[in-house]
């Protein structure tokens, strides 16, 4: 795919309806939508040229809204283009920004985030997943858990620990996996929702090349904070981009498919999101329901409503970098959660009994069930809440961190996690 982006697209709304006439057809393969989408550098327009074109978040969204208003498939999902993008625009070396960048705007290359450990979620610094160098390559052994969409992913951003004799924050590195080969094993977790977002990924000497390290050796605490960044602005910022069933990568089988086949099918990311499109199917469901004269599901629309303006002015600040307080993306994740609580028991409320009902024939074709099941898992991914106010306390208000060994103690000298 070639990195130049053109110029034929213009910023404005007749630009993007322009563009989209001429070039969206349902007739087309996913994987040849897609590289039109992402040539046009609008995969993820927010991103820098030349793989992007440096729109703003509300530009983002017009586009959004144009490729709903037209049932076009939207641009490749997931964490590809979620994290593994910023993160290797950010810290990666040329040859592997030009190696994988492409591929994930494209759609060819499907991605997932080998963080969590069941030992090191809340203290993710305490990771046990050890990374060994032999000659040209590294040798990971380890187990990583909450891999959302590890079963269709052909790659991973992974943190092991590649020097156990240096402090725990340090003596980690951060790698583009290969999930595709002998030594890793993905066992999906089935939610309540009764789909399986989560695995659990067990690595027994798997190989990663010397040269799909990103950043520096050592150094890779501070390039997960970067992803960690990424993750939680975008967990609690408003969505940039049209929904998306078709699954990028390699292993779904989604690639060859036409682009207008999805139809209805619920992103898989997108059962539990909360945006403006939630807003708005509430506010119809409401009308629908005769609930919209309720005052007290009038006060809390406009409240939901509200929150969801806020977030995406705080998200706009910290895309500008006037963020003042360097605990933004904490407080945009927590939001997240309320927002997410709050569509919960509006959707409930505005359906009463029937929201015990579910599947896609029940009151609000499912929509507000799903979510309701859903609800309780922003809180916890990305950092659970406490996480998020722990490091809002200690970084943004200066509170003293919590007890614990002295932070220049060998991690191999530290006890395990519980």
């Amino acid at each position: 795919m070639s990195t130049t982006v053109p110029s034929d697209v213009d910023v404005d709304a007749a630009g993007i309806d322009a563009w989209l006439d001429t070039n969206w057809n349902p007739d087309l393969t996913v994987r040849d939508w897609w590289a039109r989408v992402a040539s046009a550098g609008l995969a993820n327009p927010m991103l820098p040229a030349p793989y992007g074109r440096g729109w703003s978040r509300g530009q983002a969204n017009d586009l959004a809204r144009a490729m709903v208003a037209r049932d076009a498939l939207g641009p490749p999902a997931g964490l590809g283009m979620m994290l593994a993008a910023p993160t290797l625009l950010a810290h990666g070396s040329p040859e592997l920004i030009e190696r994988f960048v492409p591929r994930i705007l494209d759609g060819e290359h499907g991605w997932c985030q080998l963080f969590s450990e069941p030992g090191a979620g809340s203290d993710l610094a305490g990771l046990q997943t050890r990374a060994e160098r032999d000659g040209d390559e590294w040798v990971i052994t380890g187990q990583k858990v909450w891999t959302s969409l590890g079963q269709w992913a052909d790659y991973g951003i992974l943190i092991a620990r590649t020097d156990p004799d240096l402090p725990k924050h340090r003596g980690i590195s951060y790698f583009a996996f290969p999930m595709r080969q002998d030594g890793v094993e993905v066992r999906p977790l089935r939610e309540m929702t009764g789909r399986a977002l989560f695995n659990e990924v067990f690595i027994d000497e798997a190989r990663v090349p010397h040269h799909y390290l990103v950043g520096e050796l050592n150094d890779g605490w501070r390039v997960a904070n970067t992803t960690l960044i990424v993750e939680r602005s975008s967990i609690g910022g408003e969505s940039v981009a049209a929904p998306s069933a078709a699954i990028p990568g390699t292993i779904s089988g989604h690639l060859d498919r036409p682009a207008g086949s999805f139809g209805d099918d619920v992103p898989v990311l997108g059962g539990g999101m909360v945006g403006p499109g939630r807003l708005t199917s509430l506010v119809a469901l409401a009308r629908e329901r005769g609930a919209i004269d309720d005052p007290t599901i009038r006060q809390d629309l406009v409240r939901l409503h509200s929150l969801l303006e806020i977030t995406g002015w705080h998200i706009g600040r910290m895309k500008s970098g006037n963020a003042a307080t360097g605990g933004e993306g904490n407080l945009a994740k927590l939001r997240n959660s309320d927002v997410t609580r709050l569509a919960r028991e509006l959707g409930c409320r505005i359906l009463g009994a029937d929201a015990t009902l579910a599947g896609p024939d029940a009151p609000s074709g499912g929509e507000v069930q799903e979510l309701t099941v859903f609800s309780p898992a922003p809180s916890i991914y990305g950092g659970s809440d406490q996480v998020q106010r722990n490091i809002i306390g200690e970084r943004a208000l200066g509170l003293p961190k919590e007890p614990g060994p002295d932070r220049n103690t060998p991690f191999r000298d530290l006890p395990p996690n519980g």
